[in-house]
């Protein structure tokens, strides 16, 4: 499952065969059945997976190292399916019907893994909207997942992410209080300010 793959999203990708017609074979049968059958708890997978990282001196996070925060979107048709949503899809570069996660992965000049990623669940999947208690915009994920990381063991020296959500002053400001170094883009019409000689 991990060997890398053109196309690394799918169930016929994951099992090597020809889209569309090939996820009704034997083979992309079989792994759907093991991803959605399964009683596996991915996250203590994960945090086994991150356990054994942290264990071997080629793969242990160093303080040199940066920490990624991004979101990844798919298309997914239909309102069935938990997370979907109309949402931006930047792979796309459009507004689409789809499915976003907000992942961290750790990196350095050699080398890089993912870390945690957790699904980004639109407003209209939760009673009250946005202002129901569970309802967490991307930022606040991952804020959230920047935190696990640092519990997990994670040693970084800055917190990297694009313009989605560098513009945001309430992620820096969140990243600030959590005492964490951050490197982030920020569109042009933003903005930069910086006291005198920082300038």
């Amino acid at each position: 499952m991990l060997t890398p793959r053109d196309r690394n999203k799918t169930t016929t990708a994951l099992a090597g065969v020809e889209p569309v017609v090939g996820s009704k074979s034997a083979a992309a049968q079989r792994v759907q059945y093991f991803l959605s059958e399964s009683c596996w708890d991915p996250d203590r997978v994960n945090a086994r997976r991150l356990e054994l990282l942290l264990a071997q001196g080629a793969t242990a996070p160093h303080a040199g190292g940066v920490l990624v925060i991004d979101d990844s979107g798919d298309r997914k048709d239909g309102t069935a399916t938990a997370h979907v949503g109309r949402q931006w899809l930047g792979r796309y570069g459009k507004t689409d019907s789809g499915i976003v996660t907000v992942s961290t992965l750790w990196a350095d000049e050699r080398l890089y893994y993912p870390l945690h990623a957790r699904p980004y669940t639109p407003a209209r999947h939760f009673a009250r909207g946005k202002s129901d208690a569970a309802f967490r915009t991307k930022w606040q994920i991952a804020v959230e997942l920047a935190g696990r990381d640092v519990t997990a063991g994670m040693a970084f020296r800055a917190v990297l992410a694009d313009c989605a959500f560098g513009d945001l002053d309430d992620f820096r400001g969140e990243l600030r209080t959590a005492g964490l170094g951050w490197v982030v883009a920020v569109r042009p019409k933003h903005g930069t300010w910086a006291y005198g000689a920082d300038a």
